[in-house]
């Protein structure tokens, strides 16, 4: 706790969290009002009489609080002549009128600092659930940001061949090497054959010898699930899924 004379009239008292933690005081006992907190108000008048001589007499006191820094407050402490002198937005504070009582001096108003730490305590909380809800949002979307890279692509490709017997031998020419989605339409427009390979899960090097052994017997071009979909509108689909797997048979 460190406190500086302004002048004779006004001190400076500045708090910390480790002066809370040296006097085992949670800021939210400040903020509540527990005795711990008021005794800590007691002490601090007493010190500034002691090194400075800051006699309230029967003096009012105005008391401003000031947070500073996430853990630190300053309490402005005026003694105020003339009690009409006192703002609302201050606490003001009394000696008891027993002044030989050997029990600790109260001040009358304390409540209001204490409202004052309340206000600031309360402050602190909605400013760290804000931060926690940001690094919950920044996790959130880091795993989303993982989970889309982690997530296979899922390639599609386009071949078109200009007869059955085209198709049929690229199929057995794979001789089953491609087990996954494939399917077959007939262009009647254009009388062709068009056939919609899916990557599956094959890995890329593999995928690609697939592509460039079809090649050998149809042209190949990219393609996307939109356009298959259009192409499943307007076209006839001879075989769903596995059209190289059937065809290879007869081959």
């Amino acid at each position: 706790m460190k406190i500086e004379k302004l002048n004779d009239n006004q001190i400076r008292c500045t708090l910390t969290s480790a002066d809370l933690a040296n006097r085992k005081i949670k800021l939210s006992e400040l903020a509540y009002g527990t005795e711990k907190a008021r005794n800590l108000f007691q002490d601090m008048m007493v010190e500034a009489n002691a090194q400075f001589g800051f006699n309230y007499d029967n003096a009012p006191l105005m008391v401003e609080a000031i947070p500073v820094a996430p853990d630190s407050i300053v309490l402005i402490i005026t003694k105020v002549d003339d009690p009409q002198e006192l703002d609302t937005r201050f606490s003001k504070f009394a000696p008891s009128s027993d002044e030989d009582t050997t029990e600790p001096v109260q001040y009358s108003g304390a409540d209001d600092i204490i409202d004052l730490f309340q206000k600031i305590y309360e402050a602190r909380a909605k400013a760290a659930e804000k931060k926690k809800a940001a690094a919950d949002k920044n996790t959130e979307v880091s795993e989303e940001a993982s989970d889309e890279k982690n997530t296979p692509v899922d390639l599609v490709r386009s071949f078109r061949f200009y007869s059955l017997d085209e198709v049929i031998a690229s199929a057995g020419a794979l001789h089953h090497y491609f087990s996954g989605k494939n399917s077959l339409y007939k262009i009647e427009s254009q009388n062709c054959y068009q056939l919609i390979l899916h990557q599956s899960g094959c890995s890329p090097e593999d995928f690609n010898k697939v592509c460039n052994i079809l090649s050998e017997y149809g042209h190949q071009k990219a393609f996307s699930g939109i356009g298959e979909a259009n192409l499943m509108e307007h076209n006839e689909i001879l075989i769903r899924d596995n059209a190289l797997q059937q065809l290879a048979e007869l081959a």
